[in-house]
C-alpha cells in the first residue's frame, strides 16, 4: 500500500478527517496530524504560520519512517501540503486540494478574519463554540482562534503562495473547489491551476466549504481516482 497523509484546515484537528480516512483506508496506508496547538496539542508561543505546519508535516513523516507521500490537504491543510511541495519535493508524490484559499491581500485577510471573533462565534453560533471546544481540549479554543485570525492576517500581507512559488511545484496537483464555496472563489482556484505546471482542476457541484458538507465517499472515489491516473502537464 502507498501511503496518504490528509491534512485538516484551519480551526480544524485530524479527528475531522476521521471519515475520510476510514472510506481510504482499504487502499492506502493513512495518516492523519494534529498541526501545532490543534487537537488538544499545546499551544506553542511562537505565532501560527504555514511554515511551523510544514514542519509539522516534516516530524510526522521522520517520526514514521516515510520517504515519500500522497497528500489529501483541506482548506489550509492545502496550503500547507502545497508549500511542503515546494520546499521539500522529494516527499511528496501527489497532492490533491480541496477547498484551499489562494487569493490573500489585506482585504480578503480582513474579511476572513471578521469570522473569526471567539465572542462572536460563542453568541451567534453556540453549537460551533461547544464543538471548538471539544476538539481542542485541553487547549483553549479562543487562542486557537485567535492565532489563526493573526496567521491569516500575516498571509493578508505576505501570501506564502505566489504566482513565482506555485511555478516550481512539479508533482502531479489536483485542485478542487466547490461551486457553492462562500469562502474559496472558482476564480482564484483557476489562477492557482494556472500557475502549476502539472496540474488538473475540479469544480465539485453542489458543494459548500465546510468539509462536513461534503459527501465523503464521493470525495474519496475523487481522491483514488486522481492518485492512480497521471495529470497532464499544463
Amino acid at each position: 500500500m502507498e501511503n496518504l497523509l490528509l491534512l485538516h484546515g484551519a480551526l480544524g484537528a485530524a479527528s475531522t478527517l476521521a471519515p475520510l480516512a476510514s472510506a481510504l483506508g482499504d487502499q492506502y496506508r493513512v495518516h492523519v496530524l494534529d498541526f501545532t496547538g490543534h487537537g488538544g496539542k499545546a499551544l506553542p508561543q511562537e505565532p501560527f504560520s504555514i511554515q511551523l505546519f510544514v514542519q509539522d508535516t516534516l516530524l510526522l513523516l521522520e517520526e514514521k519512517g516515510i520517504s515519500c507521500t500522497h497528500i489529501f490537504g483541506y482548506s489550509m491543510g492545502g496550503y500547507a501540503a502545497l508549500s511542503l511541495a515546494q520546499q521539500h519535493p522529494k516527499c511528496v508524490k501527489s497532492i490533491f486540494t480541496l477547498a484551499t484559499k489562494f487569493a490573500w491581500s489585506p482585504e480578503t485577510a480582513a474579511i476572513e478574519t471578521k469570522l473569526l471573533n471567539p465572542e462572536k462565534i460563542e453568541e451567534k453560533v453556540p453549537a460551533f463554540a461547544t464543538t471548538l471546544a471539544t476538539r481542542h481540549h485541553p487547549q483553549d479554543w479562543k487562542q486557537v482562534v485567535h492565532k489563526t485570525a493573526a496567521m491569516m492576517l500575516q498571509l493578508g500581507e505576505e501570501p506564502v503562495l505566489t504566482a513565482e512559488v506555485l511555478q516550481q511545484i512539479q508533482v502531479p496537483v489536483q485542485i478542487a473547489v466547490g461551486d457553492l464555496d462562500n469562502m474559496v472563489s472558482v476564480e482564484e482556484t483557476l489562477w492557482a491551476y494556472r500557475q502549476l505546471p502539472n496540474a488538473r482542476l475540479q469544480v465539485l457541484p453542489a458543494t459548500r466549504h465546510p468539509l462536513e458538507t461534503v459527501a465523503v465517499d464521493k470525495l474519496a472515489q475523487e481522491i483514488k481516482q486522481f492518485i492512480h491516473q497521471p495529470v497532464v502537464s499544463n
